[in-house]
């Protein structure tokens, strides 16, 4: 259950930040946004562990900064995955991106578990 809320809340979040930045970051319809959405999804699960523990020196000496960083590559590989109707302008811009849906999603997270 809790990977269907993920992708559906990243499906709601890329179109939303790609109506905000649309000449930077491009979303071609709401199935491709459900695709990088699970995507994602699957890349944070078998990638991501595997990345954060080879950069776990470098995380620790820029005090979990780093963590920024992996996000942002996590999305430019869904980028590469899905093809020309998911795409950044630039890495800095996957990183923003990254940056904006680790903030809704803490505070989406934190409205439910007060429910």
């Amino acid at each position: 259950m809790r990977f269907l809320t993920t992708v559906l809340v990243d499906t709601i979040l890329f179109m939303a930040i790609s109506g905000f930045f649309p000449a930077n970051f491009y979303v071609a319809s709401v199935e491709i946004a459900v695709i990088a959405a699970f995507v994602l999804a699957v890349l944070n699960w078998l990638v991501r562990p595997v990345i954060t523990i080879l950069s776990l020196p470098i995380n620790v000496l820029t005090l979990g900064l780093f963590t920024l960083v992996i996000n942002g590559l996590m999305l430019e590989m869904t980028a590469s995955i899905v093809g020309s109707g998911f795409r950044f302008s630039s890495f800095w811009m996957a990183m923003l991106v990254a940056v904006l849906m680790s903030l809704v999603s803490a505070i989406i997270a934190e409205y439910f578990h007060k429910l």
